[in-house]
């Protein structure tokens, strides 16, 4: 009779320890974005599919959207007609935006993607994940930081934002001088 116990004990152990590992993994995730708030975004040079070289400096006095995401990724493919939106609603009014494919991303997939579904803004491949570790060790995908005209991080999402919400950031720092 005591063996049913053990087993229900021991699923429900791993349930609970599943559970645990979940929080803490929220809780490191919560502290990990508000930590960003007040932080300067680092000098760093992307790579776009045609060789090109931009610098996040060379952005200055724009605001700057950042992009980590992956083909493979269905959130980023959910999230992406909808930055493409965000992109070309804000684009005239000073946003840039960058979208920074993962080091794993075969770049034909990548190349593949971002022509045929046109996208209009830079598209990067993060080859040696440089770019990944200069903002932090970015380790989930989609994750998106969102950077004022000077230079610092207002905002990162882990996951696709809440469109409304993101374009009201995006509004209120575009409007100041």
């Amino acid at each position: 009779m005591s063996e049913p116990v053990k087993v229900k004990k021991s699923a429900m152990g791993k349930r609970l320890l599943m559970a645990f590992a979940a929080v803490v993994l929220l809780g490191g995730a919560l502290y990990a974005y508000s930590s960003t708030a007040a932080r300067s975004a680092p000098d760093v040079t992307f790579t776009k599919l045609n060789g090109e070289k931009v610098s996040l400096k060379d952005l200055r006095g724009k605001v700057v959207m950042v992009n980590f995401w992956a083909t493979s990724c269905t959130t980023c493919m959910g999230e992406m007609p909808q930055m493409v939106e965000t992109y070309n609603k804000y684009h005239s009014q000073g946003l840039e935006f960058v979208a920074v494919a993962m080091s794993y991303d075969p770049p034909n997939y990548v190349v593949n993607y971002a022509q045929t579904r046109q996208l209009p803004f830079k598209v990067a491949m993060d080859t040696d994940d440089s770019l990944v570790a200069a903002f932090g060790n970015v380790k989930l995908t989609p994750t998106t930081f969102v950077i004022d005209k000077e230079g610092k991080i207002i905002r990162r999402y882990i996951g696709a934002p809440e469109f409304a919400q993101l374009h009201q950031l995006l509004e209120k720092e575009l409007a100041a001088a």
